[in-house]
């Protein structure tokens, strides 16, 4: 579809400098830009972009005041990234939507759908499931029984969401996901072996939840793995049973969290954080990647580091570490010194 920079302005409320009728039809990063393209610019590392970009519009923060002459229309708006990403929202809802069940599709007699249900080739829905509205299962997912899922949601190729599990509002579910697997629970017996136990509990997504691709969340042993309101979870990451995570947490790609911990509100996890089990991680936490986390975290610590502890103190101590060679070498001479004071 085709938009005016008239008609963006007026989406987002922003101020036009340039032609107002220049006209585009897809999007682009800022350097590889062609014309017919709109971008945007909010990281200043980008800025020299802006001045040789072939993007016919370009999105800029309000504060944004050009040093050399523009050959494209901006756009200024109080925050060119989130701008964006209502554009993309209303591209990505411009597409044609696929309706109706496939005749392809497996649902059982007894499952529940809301208005507007699509369920894709070679899906599978098991018995007393409920469904809302507005929701898309797309070719291949697996709903076992009895669970419920919510208004709004997607569920893309190939999710596999195990018995009584409940997805809330507005989730987004990514290929490969595994939700309400068995949590990984072994009682050790005298012969070395071990024995199951049963994982009889469920999971529990909230509203607003996304889960990436081959992402796994294990079910609870007894009771519920939660994941609360607006968590945003990356790809390859794995939530063992009975674990908690708060609302609007965002955790990167290939972390693990061990079973029973809990994670606070708005927590910021990089990638390949493993965190132990039984733990309990506070509000406002910000854990750089590749830590690992073996004790409790108390409320807006930033740590790093493996085990993990202050970020500012694991600076310091690494100047230390990458000089430590040095430092060995320098001890070494003072004891010889000394020993030669001493026979002196």
């Amino acid at each position: 579809m085709n938009y005016s920079a008239k008609e963006i302005a007026s989406f987002l409320h922003g101020t036009i400098e340039g032609n107002p009728d220049v006209v585009v039809n897809k999007v682009s990063k800022i350097e590889e830009a062609e014309e017919g393209s709109i971008s945007f610019l909010s990281n200043p590392a980008y800025t020299p972009y802006i001045y040789k970009t072939n993007a016919s519009i370009v999105l800029v923060n309000n504060d944004f005041n050009p040093e050399d002459g523009l050959k494209t229309t901006i756009i200024k708006v109080d925050n060119a990234y989130n701008s964006l990403a209502r554009l993309l929202e209303l591209y990505q809802k411009s597409k044609p939507e696929k309706k109706g069940i496939s005749s392809l599709a497996f649902v059982s007699a007894s499952v529940k759908t809301g208005e507007n249900t699509y369920v894709g080739e070679f899906a599978y829905i098991g018995e007393n499931c409920t469904i809302g509205k507005n929701v898309m299962i797309h070719s291949h997912c697996y709903i076992a029984d009895n669970v419920t899922i919510g208004d709004n949601c997607i569920l893309n190729s190939g999710v596999k969401i195990y018995s009584h599990s409940e997805i809330g509002n507005s989730c987004i579910i990514h290929s490969g996901a595994i939700i309400g697997a068995d949590g990984f629970g072994f009682s050790p017996q005298t012969d070395n072996h071990y024995k199951k136990i049963a994982q009889i509990g469920n999971v529990i997504l909230h509203d607003n939840v996304e889960v990436g691709a081959n992402t796994t969340i294990d079910r609870a042993t007894l009771g519920s793995t939660v994941i609360k309101k607006g968590v945003k979870l990356d790809n390859l990451i794995q939530i063992a049973h009975n674990v908690q995570i708060g609302e609007n947490t965002v955790i990167a790609a290939q972390s693990g969290i061990a079973g029973s911990s809990k994670v606070g509100d708005n927590c910021m996890i990089g990638g390949q954080v493993g965190i132990s089990g039984h733990l309990c991680i506070g509000n406002n936490v910000k854990i750089a990647a590749q830590s690992g986390i073996g004790s409790n975290i108390a409320d807006n610590e930033v740590i790093m580091g493996s085990p993990a502890f202050d970020l500012v103190k694991y600076r310091k101590a690494y100047v230390h570490f990458r000089n430590f060679e040095k430092l060995i070498k320098r001890i070494e001479e003072l004891e010889n010194k000394i020993k030669s004071l001493s026979k002196e």
